[in-house]
């Protein structure tokens, strides 16, 4: 006795969906390769309020001068004035506001100060 069995084993295999898939893959990285150039950014508006208490404030004006608690020093110093206003503070927090057109160099450069110094930086946004 001969039994047919239902189920054939096609013995040829189709390549339509590993294309599709290699195809897709491509898009994507074709896409994602030029995503860090073709970037343009806008900086965020803040709406709330920050709850930190401020210690200092630094403020850097489009003429490129340095205040400190609304006290103009020279831009060289400013790392030696915010240890000294800063000192005695268990959690040191700077108030960094930098006019629209200042360089954003001036920014990172108190930053970095910040930064080496382990003092909190928050970034003064105008409001909506």
């Amino acid at each position: 006795m001969k039994f047919k069995g239902k189920n054939k084993i096609d013995p040829n295999f189709s390549m339509s969906s590993m294309t599709d898939i290699v195809f897709l893959l491509l898009i994507f990285f074709m896409l994602t390769a030029n995503a860090p150039n073709a970037l343009d950014l806008l900086l965020p508006k803040a709406k709330g309020k920050s709850t930190n208490q401020q210690n200092v404030s630094v403020t850097i004006n489009r003429n490129l001068e340095y205040f400190v608690n609304n006290e103009q020093i020279n831009g060289e110093y400013i790392e030696i004035e915010l240890k000294k206003a800063l000192k005695d503070q268990d959690k040191p927090t700077i108030i960094l506001r930098a006019e629209e057109s200042v360089a954003i160099r001036e920014a990172v450069n108190v930053m970095d100060i910040a930064n080496r110094n382990n003092y909190k930086v928050i970034l003064a946004v105008r409001p909506n």
